[in-house]
């Protein structure tokens, strides 16, 4: 029928993820001459969404927020899903795949308080709020001297909590802040020498059914080569740690010009080890590379490493 939606696309309810859904409907509808309306957004609430008593690693780990996304595409309920690239498990489920990404955002994380400057600003016993296992560990290598705490919710309810005073401090992505217009909560932005970013921030993910040309052809106009470049390393990195919400991993592939950079770091939950490796090479070996570096820092491991 010529009114029938052309494609629907699946997200989850919070304002970051209807953001993300919003750019990717505007992005297609540019590309493809299409109205708002042939493009209608169908919001699914995820396991995840309904969890904000318990860290995620205690609950399930990150498939948590794509399961009911992948059954509605799986059943054809949507023909695109979109995610938040740190969301996503390093395995799909058969018949899922991932048709790309967006250009990439900023991938730093961002340091908000409303009474100190800057994480060196703040006084040894201070309260620093975060859902992140990689976060909070970071933290703790770096100042041991505060304390870390569990903060979860989306980015309005945690910058809520910080206001009440139930934190001194939270650690955001700035590219969801960005992409939902906060940025004037930013104290200080964390450069990405000093706190590795997790893999896949700042990147807006498209999951599509394996075997959907139609889709992958109409998405195929919206994706950004570079980021898909970047985000192979990184995930092939990730997948060969077998990383998950329950082991604090970053990692950040760069490109400049045809040559990939990727740093990677592991820690133990307290902060009290790292490890990192860096890999340069092709773009076109992005994958290898990526590899490459998590089989490196699996070699230099302690046994129980990941498990601590």
């Amino acid at each position: 029928m010529a009114d029938a939606p052309t494609l629907v696309i699946g997200t989850r309810g919070s304002p970051l993820a209807l953001a993300q859904a919003h750019e990717t409907q505007a992005r297609l509808g540019a590309a493809h001459g299409l109205a708002p309306e042939r493009l209608p957004l169908s919001i699914i609430k995820t396991t995840g969404d309904a969890i904000q008593d318990r860290p995620l690693s205690e609950a399930g780990g990150k498939g948590l927020f794509t399961k009911e996304l992948d059954i509605a595409l799986l059943d054809g309920d949507i023909d695109l899903a979109v995610h938040s690239a740190k969301d996503l498990p390093t395995a799909l489920p058969e018949g899922i795949v991932i048709a790309g990404y967006l250009p990439r955002e900023d991938v730093r994380d961002a340091f908000i308080s409303r009474r100190f400057k800057s994480l060196a600003d703040l006084p040894a016993g201070a309260v620093v709020g975060s859902a992140s296992l990689r976060r909070q560990a970071q933290l703790r290598r770096l100042r041991p001297d505060i304390e870390v705490t569990l903060l979860r919710g989306n980015v309005q309810t945690r910058l809520a909590k910080l206001d009440r005073g139930e934190v001194d401090a939270t650690l955001l992505a700035m590219a969801g802040l960005r992409r939902l217009g906060l940025t004037d909560h930013v104290s200080a932005t964390l450069d990405v020498t000093d706190f590795l970013p997790a893999v896949g921030q700042g990147a807006i993910a498209i999951a599509i059914r394996a075997d959907d040309g139609r889709v992958a052809q109409a998405v195929a106009a919206i994706l950004d080569a570079p980021t898909g470049h970047a985000l192979a390393a990184e995930r092939a990195f990730l997948t060969v740690l077998d990383g998950s919400c329950r082991t604090p991993i970053a990692g950040h592939a760069r490109l400049d010009g045809n040559s990939l950079e990727i740093r990677g770091m592991v820690l133990r939950p307290d902060g009290s080890e790292t490890l990192e490796v860096v890999r340069r090479g092709d773009a076109s070996d992005a994958a290898t590379l990526g590899r490459e570096a998590g089989l490196d820092l699996r070699s230099r491991m302690p046994a129980g490493f990941l498990n601590s």
